[in-house]
């Protein structure tokens, strides 16, 4: 198992730019992989474009023989394809959520200074945008902090 490797960068990271060194991380963060599963994918040098290209028959061929594995794997490689796929459309194409968020930010700052009386509401989002703008809120205040952008 990989120890002295940063997992955080890995996360932070697009999966498809993950070297092998990445993908042991990852590997090793799961629960029920064997460890054998793990050495044969470190000693076949896999990079997150190969982990994400991978399917059943790929898995096997990495020596993967279990079902319930085999699965597993899939389930968490298609977790990263769409965690991978919402940072891709997060980041670059909204500057009208991240205005909404910077806004809301500001406001609450000053309210929370003392700066202005009273509080002020919830960001009031276009309905075209609030698919992307809970997206965005989600990807940038993970779990409980993104409760700051919700009704109580």
């Amino acid at each position: 198992k990989v120890s002295s490797h940063d997992s955080k960068s890995s996360n932070s990271k697009a999966i498809k730019k993950w070297g092998h060194e990445d993908v042991v991380v990852w590997l090793n963060k799961l629960e029920g992989i064997s460890e054998s599963v793990v050495k044969d994918f470190e000693d076949n040098q896999v990079t997150g474009r190969e982990l994400l290209a991978l399917g059943a028959e790929g898995l096997k061929d990495f020596g993967v023989t279990r079902k319930g594995t085999i699965y597993l794997l899939l389930d968490e490689i298609k977790k990263l394809e769409k965690a991978g796929d919402d940072s891709v459309a997060l980041i670059g194409h909204s500057p009208y959520c991240f205005e909404k968020i910077i806004d809301h930010l500001r406001m609450e700052g000053s309210y929370m200074k003392g700066l202005v009386k009273t509080k002020h509401g919830l960001p009031v989002v276009r309905d075209g945008e609030k698919g992307r703008f809970q997206k965005v809120v989600n990807h940038l205040f993970p779990g409980e902090s993104s409760k700051i952008f919700q009704d109580a």
